[in-house]
């Protein structure tokens, strides 16, 4: 967005799992977009700036956003904190469940209609690949061994078949991303 008017808009339209927002924005400002932001919702919002003084690292705190990175920064400390806030934001249950759907994304599982889709279409998954799916999406930014998951979908003792679900997750990728040999979502 080019400023926080239309990044207000943005947010009413979009599902947002977290948002970097400049101090120094024509319209309406970042402490003021980001105080807006706050009557509604909860994602993570880190203040992106030229200003560096501790009162306007305070400021943007004090109005509401969750973290402060001053200019000129590091990209790769940028992405880091976005990560690490998306990941406390996703754990500590502040992140949207809807009753019945586990949603990353554009990707949608629906517990109750067992079915899954990706930016509006639907994807034919087996019943085991779907179970995989599911148990991947209720563990979201967990790291799981094979082990555990075919623990978990198949409630036996793993023994050695960690490679069936090694097969099946190359399978679920083939159906559900893009590009399988760049996955965005398992």
């Amino acid at each position: 967005a080019c400023d926080g008017e239309e990044a207000l808009g943005l947010v009413m339209k979009n599902e947002i799992h977290c948002m970097v927002l400049d101090v120094m924005m024509p319209r309406l400002d970042g402490l003021q977009t980001v105080l807006r932001l706050r009557k509604s919702f909860d994602f993570p919002v880190i203040m992106l700036s030229a200003k560096s003084e501790d009162t306007d690292k305070i400021a943007g705190l004090g109005f509401g956003a969750d973290d402060y990175v001053t200019k000129p920064f590091n990209p790769l400390e940028l992405v880091a904190r976005v990560k690490s806030q998306i990941r406390r934001y996703v754990t500590f249950s502040s992140f949207e469940r809807k009753s019945s759907q586990l949603v990353c994304g554009g990707l949608v599982v629906d517990t109750d209609a067992k079915s899954v889709s990706v930016d509006g279409q639907e994807d034919k998954l087996t019943a085991r690949e779907y179970l995989i799916l599911e148990y991947l999406c209720k563990n979201m930014g967990k790291v799981l061994s094979s082990s555990q998951i075919y623990e978990a979908v198949w409630n036996e003792p793993s023994f050695g078949t960690e490679k069936t679900v090694t097969v099946h997750i190359k399978n679920i990728r083939e159906k559900i991303e893009i590009n399988p040999k760049d996955p965005k979502y398992i």
